[in-house]
């Protein structure tokens, strides 16, 4: 495989076969990163589960302690007041039967989608739109709620949402390329920490089989699962 300058030059700077404890991965990806935008750190992990089965399936929420510095685009499916107390909240659309009506056109230029249980019954009816976007609100992920100022106030503060993929990969982003490494290992550990609790009953073996660390245009780093191992 051919590499750029850049990238043969960052192959240098970093030990591929290394593995990295999490402050030594993120010292080594902002030491090395050398693009003029603000890189995103995206942290990556293999889990020994097979989500084809429900009882192994790992899906969950995580408050990032200092957000994600990422925008994060909110719309609000409710009705009158509520839809009103969602944009007093932050939210950045919000509304009923206009925004179903965008959504079947092909509009979905939102990050998040909360809704309140009592339109539900409707949206349901776009699950093949939204579902494939990973837009459709969940109960699970608190995205289905009354409490829609509540909601919207998370996710504006870096809550996030995750779920494992059918090779038993589960990633996020954690931040910035500009946050400091406190920061970024702060939000880390709250990502893996909570993974670490939601391993299901019916997963055998080794839960966490691997963990990475990346940012958009740099290399990603091998971490020690050590400190998070579940055997």
């Amino acid at each position: 495989m051919k590499y750029s300058k850049r990238v043969k030059e960052l192959r240098k700077a970093v030990e591929l076969d290394k593995e990295y404890t999490l402050p030594e991965a993120v010292k080594c990806l902002k030491d090395v990163s050398n693009v003029k935008f603000d890189e995103t750190v995206d942290c990556a992990i293999r889990l020994g589960v097979d989500p084809r089965h429900a009882d192994q399936m790992v899906r969950g929420t995580v408050s990032l302690p200092h957000g994600t510095g990422k925008e994060v685009r909110v719309l609000v499916i409710a009705k009158g007041p509520k839809a009103e107390e969602a944009l007093a909240a932050g939210a950045d659309f919000a509304g009923h039967q206009d925004y179903l009506d965008k959504i079947k056109e092909g509009w979905a230029d939102v990050d998040v989608i909360i809704a309140t249980p009592d339109t539900m019954a409707d949206l349901g009816k776009l699950g093949r739109v939204l579902g494939p976007k990973g837009l459709m609100p969940n109960p699970k992920s608190g995205t289905v709620t009354m409490d829609v100022a509540t909601a919207v106030k998370d996710v504006k503060a870096g809550k996030i949402e995750f779920r494992v993929e059918k090779a038993g990969i589960v990633h996020t982003a954690i931040g910035k390329m500009s946050f400091t490494e406190d920061q970024l290992i702060a939000n880390a550990e709250a990502f893996l920490n909570t993974i670490v609790r939601m391993r299901p009953a019916a997963a055998k073996g080794q839960y966490i089989r691997s963990l990475y660390l990346s940012s958009t245009m740099g290399p990603g780093l091998k971490v020690s699962r050590d400190k998070f191992a579940t055997n």
